[in-house]
């Protein structure tokens, strides 16, 4: 499967395969914990069919044939039995978790690294809340579909075994008639199990939502508040709240729907061995030391036998859960490295589109046999109307998206070519909506440059015009940021976006409106900053401020996904009919910006992707 396309749907009746993929990958490096998680819970069931064992010397030797010296003896060996269980009780619990906890890091890690991986184009598909929320609720179940197997082969099924052992070896007809209930618990199960699966996974993707939206709400809080949305944010909320209860209630009515029918059997078996037994110690005069040893060993296989019964159902919800993780994990990443790309080789930094074409969806076209030139060390500014294609022309010099037709080049180098890694590492960029991470301002000045010195981030902060606006907050350079920047104000986060891509030092800068959430004052200082920071550098940079174009060695004039108009501003200005003096005309009258109708009929994308 490709990244944009449906989500992989994996074979639903895998349990098996599902449980082979995962020790596949991982048995190998648990191999010696899980050896002896193992051979404690074989202690653990060795000494609770040796706890059933010994009762028919208790009760014969020490209360019908009253021997005293053998007392001491029998309640020596009990509580070694109870001592040594509790050792491997603890043993294997701390060891299971740990792995477990291993388990979930290591999926965390590769979880992280696959999304890394993944094209922009995946994300403009998926909701990255919804892809959060998918990850948080279902990587637990990698985890558990382990645990479960090993606890229930380890323990549950050793120990029953070990039980039924007791009991054949103390009376097999009766062991005979204790598993008459077997074929209809297990018929029952089955049917349960099968329709638990399409509920658990409903109720994860139900429960994913109500995250995801919750999520989206608290990010947009402000937007919400203004346009007073509570009310209807509350209804549907409400509304998939109220489903994924009812999901969860349907998974419960279904998982314990095993509880009547496992007690009543046994109710059943447990009854009428006690009838039977009763009869054979009254009217047979037998010994009761078998029939008490017999019993025990059926209580306490009891809780074992219970939880296999009901490990296909744990395994059924465990593996969904483990499903939803791989259909991410599978996902083939749309933009890998060719084979034998190579690392760009830099020069002057020229950037060359020749005939590119590109749409975000099948028949609707964005980008139509668009070529220009960016000279090296030269300004190039892309202008036009709202849709024309000008963010959509930035995100391909970085590879967020390929072209359908044409090639991009650097320095002759078709960037389809070369390793992406190389490729964007010779470029520094500055979008339209600034977003700033966890950590402090000077954090994230310097994800530009992981490398750069606290002197190489207060000059680049300097250059952006934001030195003094840092040294004012509470802790300067070292102040917390907030989410996404929510402390600062807008113009504030875009100059410290500006600030990160000036400490990258690349050959190649992108600025998309880089300026547009400036007030007019910074504007200008951070335009005078940024002529310096140009200088020597291939820029490509969108605006619609004469401010920011007249200066440009370049401007491209897009309209529809077409080129319409090339040249300096001088000449551009000139042509009375041409668009850009229209623009420039608009803008000499007050007026911000291309207008609608100098769009060409040709149709243009309103999914909301980059134009």
């Amino acid at each position: 499967m490709t990244e944009p396309t449906k989500k992989r749907r994996l074979d639903p009746d895998t349990v098996m395969g599902m449980l082979k993929r995962i020790l596949s990958e991982n048995g190998r490096d648990y191999v010696r914990d899980y050896v002896f998680a193992a051979i404690c819970l074989a202690i653990v069931a060795a000494t609770t069919a040796f706890t059933a064992w010994i009762m028919e010397i208790v009760i014969n030797e020490a209360f019908a044939n009253q021997r005293a010296d053998v007392v001491w003896l029998i309640c020596g060996s009990i509580f070694a039995a109870f001592l040594l269980r509790g050792l491997a009780s603890y043993g294997q619990a701390v060891l299971l978790a740990k792995v477990g906890n291993n388990l979930v890091a290591r999926y965390q890690k590769r979880l992280f690294d696959q999304l890394m991986a993944l094209s922009v184009g995946f994300y403009s598909d998926n909701r990255s809340a919804q892809i959060a929320a998918q990850i948080s609720q279902n990587v637990i179940g990698i985890r558990d579909v382990l645990n479960l197997t090993i606890t229930s082969l380890a323990r549950d099924l050793l120990t029953l075994v070990a039980l039924i052992g007791v009991m054949l070896s103390k009376d097999w007809l009766l062991t005979l008639i204790v598993f008459t209930v077997a074929p209809p618990l297990l018929l029952a199960l089955r049917y349960i199990s099968k329709r638990l699966r399409s509920a658990t996974r409903d109720a994860v993707e139900l429960n994913s939502s109500v995250q995801a939206a919750m999520q989206e709400t608290v990010q947009g809080i402000t937007i919400v508040k203004s346009f007073t949305m509570e009310d209807v944010l509350r209804v549907r909320m409400n509304r998939l709240i109220d489903a994924a209860e009812g999901r969860a209630n349907r998974i419960i009515r279904l998982t314990e729907r095993t509880s009547p029918l496992t007690e009543t059997l046994a109710g059943l078996a447990i009854s009428g061995v006690l009838a039977y037994a009763a009869f054979r110690s009254i009217y047979g005069d037998v010994l009761p030391g078998a029939f008490f040893a017999f019993v025990t060993a059926l209580l306490l296989a009891y809780e074992p036998a219970k939880r296999l019964a009901r490990l296909q159902v744990s395994l059924e919800r465990a593996v969904v859960n483990a499903r939803m993780i791989y259909e991410i994990l599978d996902i083939q990443p749309q933009q890998a490295d060719r084979p034998g790309a190579k690392p760009l080789m830099m020069g002057k930094g020229e950037v060359v589109l020749e005939g590119v074409n590109f749409s975000y969806q099948q028949g609707d076209p964005i980008l139509r046999d668009v070529s220009f030139t960016a000279h090296a060390g030269r300004t190039t500014a892309l202008v036009g109307p709202s849709g024309a294609g000008k963010s959509t022309v930035i995100s391909l010099v970085p590879r967020f998206y390929d072209p359908e037709a044409g090639r991009i080049l650097i320095d002759g180098q078709d960037i389809a070519d070369v390793t992406k890694q190389s490729l964007r590492a010779a470029i520094a960029y500055v979008s339209q909506q600034p977003y700033l991470f966890e950590g402090s301002i000077r954090d994230n000045i310097r994800y530009g440059r992981p490398d750069a010195t606290d002197t190489e981030i207060e000059e680049a902060a300097r250059r952006a015009n934001a030195h003094d606006f840092i040294l004012t907050q509470p802790r300067g350079y070292d102040t917390p940021v907030g989410e996404n920047g929510i402390t600062l104000s807008g113009g504030q986060r875009q100059r410290l976006s500006i600030a990160r891509a000036l400490v990258r030092n690349a050959p190649i800068l992108l600025l998309d409106e880089a300026t547009s959430a400036l007030d007019t004052e910074s504007e200008a200082l951070v335009q005078r900053a940024l002529e310096t920071a140009m200088q020597g550098r291939t820029v490509i940079v969108i605006a619609h401020r004469l401010s920011t174009i007249a200066r440009a060695d370049k401007i491209v004039v897009m309209q529809a996904g077409r080129v319409a108009e090339e040249g300096r501003h001088d000449d551009l200005v000139t042509k009375t009919d041409g668009i850009y003096a229209r623009f420039h005309n608009m803008q000499m009258l007050g007026i911000d910006g291309f207008d609608e109708s100098d769009a060409l009929p040709q149709p243009v994308s309103s999914k909301g992707q980059m134009s």
